[in-house]
């Protein structure tokens, strides 16, 4: 089991084969992601802003391209802070925020943990030991159907908590506190046949969302949900998932953790200016037409690509904002 934050990608393509080109995969376009951000380019021009993010340019003498945020140059953070609004969370936050929605959904505090103050007044939480008890009414089953999702999601520190995002400090499979760790620790705690506890496990990743504007933040929020698949299996059964369940997990993750701006519902950066011919009884000019969900700020109205999701329900893809009607 991995005990490592930094998840390698050249570890990931020797081990498992075509994964890393799944979690590379974006659904919307039928491409790659591509990188959003000029943090790169200095690389070359295959690192510029526009340019998909391909295996071959973050493996190999490469695979140290991509790293998790506590480990990026302290003025890289600071710029990815002030450009981007890049901020990441301390763990104690997440879970504190995570807590008040599972106190909602069970109608009482403290179910998963408790939150306290250590003796040098940082804070933190002490996890429960007993089984999870449900409310009457619901079901574990209920619980791990229940649809999350994590809003500009960066390294996606809410759903999955290997690590703590601002310290770089390893959490134990036992003590994680993320929105999909909880509907795992559930799933543990009540199956023990293999192939029950892999179609309850598919069934919590295809009901846990979350999407990011850049690319390498991207990746490595994918890449945290599918070894956090490979662990938990590991832990729970002592050996390594298969891996054509590895790759169906992974499928899964490249759904519904995608690359969207998410005040438009778009890919990033894909509105664009149209140069349209205006003719009178004199000449024909032409002018420049700015996209209108722009100019208005209407999410409907863009005419840029607008991000598609998959309602795992129907297993058809939908677009995302059709979801804002319901």
């Amino acid at each position: 089991m991995q005990v490592v934050i930094d998840i390698l990608e050249n570890e990931l393509i020797q081990k498992y084969p075509d994964v890393l080109g799944i979690l590379l995969r974006d659904q919307t376009t039928q491409k790659n992601i591509f990188w959003a951000t000029d943090n790169y380019e200095h690389r070359g021009d295959s690192y510029k802003f526009n340019s998909e993010i391909l295996p071959d340019l973050i493996t190999g003498e490469n695979g140290n391209v991509i790293m998790p945020r506590v480990h990026k140059d302290k003025t890289l953070q600071l710029s990815r802070s002030k450009e981007m609004a890049e901020v990441f969370t301390p763990s104690w936050i997440c879970n504190t925020q995570n807590n008040l929605v599972d106190n909602s959904w069970f109608g009482t505090d403290g179910v998963f943990n408790k939150e306290i103050v250590l003796k040098n007044g940082s804070k933190s939480w002490e996890t429960t030991k007993e089984k999870i008890v449900f409310p009457k009414g619901k079901t574990w089953q209920d619980y791990v159907r229940d649809t999350r999702l994590e809003i500009t999601c960066g390294e996606a520190p809410y759903l999955v908590s290997r690590y703590d995002t601002t310290t770089g400090e390893f959490i134990t499979i036992e003590n994680r506190i993320g929105l999909l760790d909880r509907k795992l620790r559930v799933v543990n705690e009540n199956l023990d046949s293999k192939n029950e506890w892999l179609k309850a496990v598919e069934t919590a990743y295809k009901n846990t969302y979350g999407f990011e504007w850049q690319g390498d933040s991207l990746l490595l929020a994918r890449e945290a949900l599918l070894i956090t698949f490979i662990e938990n299996f590991t832990y729970k059964f002592e050996t390594e998932p298969t891996l054509e369940t590895i790759q169906k997990i992974a499928q899964i993750i490249s759904w519904n953790i995608w690359q969207m701006d998410g005040l438009k519902g778009v890919i990033p950066n894909s509105c664009k200016d149209e140069i349209v011919e205006v003719s009178d009884f004199f000449e024909t000019k032409t002018e420049i037409k700015k996209c209108k969900g722009c100019a208005t700020q209407n999410i409907k109205l863009h005419n840029g690509i607008y991000c598609t999701i998959m309602d795992w329900d129907i297993e058809k893809p939908i677009k995302f904002i059709s979801l804002l009607e319901k």
